[in-house]
């Protein structure tokens, strides 16, 4: 039988960007406003250099930005009923990852 050997090669690869992709998926902020029972939920992103760079900031005892520019991901509307399922969703997912990280202690 012969042997097959894992060669890495070497590739320039050069993505380009599409309209979907102009702006970020993720998201790191997140903003609710409510008006006139709508819930308004802002999802952005923030450069995550930018986020250490004002913690340090505020470490080293200097004064921090009075604001920061983001990129404006999405805008979901619902109304407030279904803002409460939602929330009653998070917890659930938050107490399911509670579990995970602290096992039952054995008794």
């Amino acid at each position: 039988m012969s042997e097959q050997k894992n060669t890495a090669i070497a590739l320039n690869v050069r993505l380009k960007p599409s309209e979907s992709s102009a702006h970020p998926r993720a998201a790191n902020y997140t903003n609710v406003g409510v008006a006139q029972g709508i819930a308004y939920l802002d999802f952005g992103f923030i450069e995550p250099a930018l986020l250490a760079a004002v913690a340090k900031t505020a470490k080293d005892g200097q004064a921090a930005p009075k604001g920061l520019d983001g990129h404006f991901v999405s805008r979901v509307a619902m109304d407030v009923s279904a803002l409460a399922r939602l929330h009653q969703q998070i917890q659930q997912v938050l107490a399911g990852l509670r579990e995970i990280r602290q096992p039952k202690a054995k008794g």
